[in-house]
């Protein structure tokens, strides 16, 4: 039985003093892919913003393995291992591709643990490797996204939070992010995923959330979402 890394306990949040979640309550397992979608508003992105600290929780709680995390700083919430890739990337264009993942591993002080997560890194994106020494601003949109996920990897993360991975991308490049996100699920990587690609999302979830106004409207495994009316009406058009 897998044990309960992250609750989200009922939390609301607002925007100059608008609600924008409410009462929303999710749990993410040890080793889980937990997908959260809904229609652009809908509170994904907030809900990721909240865990990490940088939106202010107004009622209802974080935990992190028991722990309340949602008065912490940020900094804070980053040193226990919860690692958020905004759908922006934030690169540093001018710096190479190894000068932004190693950005990643400001937080370890071990230089052979730092080499040994560079090189996981390029073994997972064999095309940063070649691309190691050019400057973040030359690469494609896909290989951006690539670079972004791969520092978030190089501080060991506890959780893997994705906001919108495969964002602007071309298809043939959405498929190539998801399958990699497909990959560090199976090395058992605890992943929460924000993602507007429902089907293919919610394919690879363990369990997944439907948001609606900030609210939770449906949740379940991948599969029984994929199955219900609710997504195939509102989400895949049948």
């Amino acid at each position: 039985m897998r044990e309960p890394i992250l609750q989200v306990e009922n939390i609301h949040v607002r925007y100059s003093g608008l609600p924008v979640l409410h009462g929303l309550t999710l749990t993410v397992k040890v080793g889980e892919t937990v997908c959260v979608v809904g229609s652009n508003g809908a509170g994904k992105s907030t809900l990721l913003r909240a865990i990490m600290g940088t939106q202010r929780v107004f009622d209802g709680k974080v935990l992190y393995q028991g722990r309340e995390i949602h008065r912490l700083r940020t900094e804070e919430i980053v040193q226990l291992g919860i690692i958020y890739v905004p759908e922006e990337k934030m690169l540093f264009k001018p710096l190479s591709v190894e000068e932004n993942l190693l950005l990643g591993a400001y937080i370890l002080n071990d230089a052979a643990k730092i080499e040994a997560n560079l090189q996981y890194v390029y073994k997972l994106f064999p095309r940063l490797s070649e691309r190691r020494n050019q400057p973040a601003s030359t690469l494609s949109g896909g290989e951006q996204q690539m670079v972004a996920i791969g520092r978030g990897l190089m501080s060991n993360p506890q959780i893997l939070m994705l906001d919108e991975p495969s964002l602007g991308l071309m298809p043939i490049l959405v498929d190539e992010v998801l399958d990699t996100v497909r990959r560090l699920k199976e090395e058992g990587i605890t992943i929460l995923l924000v993602e507007q690609n429902v089907r293919e999302a919610l394919d690879l979830a363990d369990r997944g959330y439907i948001l609606q106004t900030g609210r939770v409207i449906a949740e379940g495994t991948g599969k029984e979402l994929l199955a219900s009316d609710l997504i195939r009406s509102a989400f895949l058009g049948i």
